[in-house]
């Protein structure tokens, strides 16, 4: 390989382009992020990784989420963008917003897992490492840790900050209750919480159940992941669940996730994208962006043409009243059968 990456000249007039404030600070994060959780581990070709990666930052998407454990195998996703940040991206290092995480199981023995303060320290130390970096934009706590004092988790977040090893400190998949305590707890030693990263989708929707409540009061920005529901908000699984798709050999969706419950909500949603001149995953896409308190929505992308696709969500028409109205009749009936 010696063609070295240039990006676009209109990289900021693009689709992606779109950029909302990260709660009260002054952090701007593109509409879309780009999600490496699935399809940038060992298994999956460094030049479709290198495609998708520069299409991206073309696009004006300069978010880029990572955790310690994404891959196949663990580590994998970070060890390979360092080497797509050593190939294309490094001249545009200071371009990006560059997130890790570290929370769940990482490597054997009481060390690593958890919320600890050694655990958090020393996965950032190895993250940075296979990444080549000396800071990333925004660590995560992955997790709450019942096992781990919350001051020991927050004081640890706040002085990775101090340390410099990251500009800004998150946390996922925190309850709202647990949301408001961590909170607090960090401002009680000086620092801050920037983004709260939950599960959102139109099949899942726990969030509004107090935590984009609290995440608004707090002035935190949201970042959402799975706005797709693993594939099952696009045209995937209509008529089946084809051979090869992710539900055949994916652990966090498997063929018996796809109920016919779900594939009816799926077709009804879909007509309503369809009616629109889109897809059902813009259509998802933009339902998860329509509340302000959400910053950010994670995609991820097995192709650059179905990052393009996602994409096109931003430049779609507005969702009216009559529309949200349409989609909440759908979902309601999904909310009854789980009754």
């Amino acid at each position: 390989m010696t063609d070295r990456y240039t990006p676009a000249d209109d990289r900021y007039e693009a689709g992606g382009a779109v950029y909302r404030k990260a709660g009260s600070s002054g952090l701007r994060l593109p509409a879309l992020s780009l999600g490496l959780w699935q399809n940038f581990g060992a298994t999956t070709p460094f030049e479709t990784q290198r495609a998708i990666l520069t299409r991206a930052l073309d696009l004006g998407i300069t978010h880029f989420d990572l955790a310690n454990n994404y891959g196949p195998p663990y580590g994998a996703a970070e060890d390979g963008f360092g080497r797509h940040l050593e190939r294309d991206l490094m001249p545009y290092r200071d371009e990006l917003v560059i997130s890790t995480k570290a929370g769940y199981d990482m490597w054997p023995g009481p060390y690593g897992d958890g919320g600890s303060r050694k655990y958090l320290f020393a996965s950032l130390d190895q993250s940075l490492r296979r990444m080549g970096l000396d800071h990333v934009d925004v660590f995560y706590h992955h997790r709450p840790d019942p096992e781990t004092p919350l001051d020991e988790t927050m004081g640890a977040l706040a002085d990775i900050v101090r340390s410099g090893r990251a500009r800004y400190a998150a946390i996922s998949n925190y309850s709202p209750e647990q949301t408001a305590a961590a909170a607090a707890t960090i401002a009680g030693l000086g620092s801050s919480l920037l983004l709260h990263q939950p599960r959102y989708s139109m099949l899942d929707r726990r969030v509004e159940d107090g935590l984009l409540d609290v995440v608004g009061r707090l002035g935190m920005g949201m970042v959402v992941f799975s706005p797709l529901a693993q594939g099952l908000l696009t045209d995937r699984y209509l008529d089946g669940v084809p051979s090869g798709s992710r539900a055949t050999h994916s652990r966090y969706l498997r063929s018996a996730d796809i109920t016919d419950a779900k594939v009816a909500i799926a077709r009804d949603l879909d007509a309503i994208a369809r009616r629109r001149g889109q897809t059902l995953a813009q259509l998802a896409l933009q339902w998860v962006l329509r509340d302000e308190r959400v910053t950010s929505a994670i995609v991820g992308a097995s192709s650059v043409a179905q990052l393009e696709s996602n994409v096109a969500a931003l430049e779609a028409a507005p969702l009216d009243d009559a529309v949200l109205a349409e989609i909440d009749a759908v979902l309601a009936r999904a909310d009854a059968g789980r009754a």
